[in-house]
């Protein structure tokens, strides 16, 4: 049986939205913060599909919810704790594929 593919839309620094896949969620009991892994749809799908050869782009987030809506929040570059957090647990789930932690307002 697949696993349900998640979306949600982003604006880029243009304001213009793209679609992301939701990769993996999860709480950390050391901050008691929720984050999400992301990466572009379009990207994903090419890689699925074994038509890009320069992987994809995964992008890290702190995120609440309230109800449907989530709300997502950048992790402070200066924030080494949080950061080595994540990079812990992504090495974890994807290791092999490189994190980037480019900002999306």
């Amino acid at each position: 049986m697949a696993e349900q593919q998640e979306f949600l839309m982003i604006p880029n620094e243009d304001g213009t939205e793209e679609k992301f896949e939701i990769l993996y969620t999860f709480e950390s009991d050391e901050t008691g913060k929720k984050y999400m892994f992301v990466a572009p749809a379009d990207e994903l799908e090419n890689e699925r599909n074994n038509e890009d050869e320069e992987g994809v782009e995964v992008l890290a987030f702190r995120y609440t919810e309230e109800g449907d809506d989530i709300t997502l929040e950048m992790i402070e570059e200066d924030n080494e704790q949080e950061w080595d957090l994540v990079e812990e647990m992504f090495n974890t789930l994807f290791s092999g594929i490189e994190l980037e932690d480019e900002e999306y307002q």
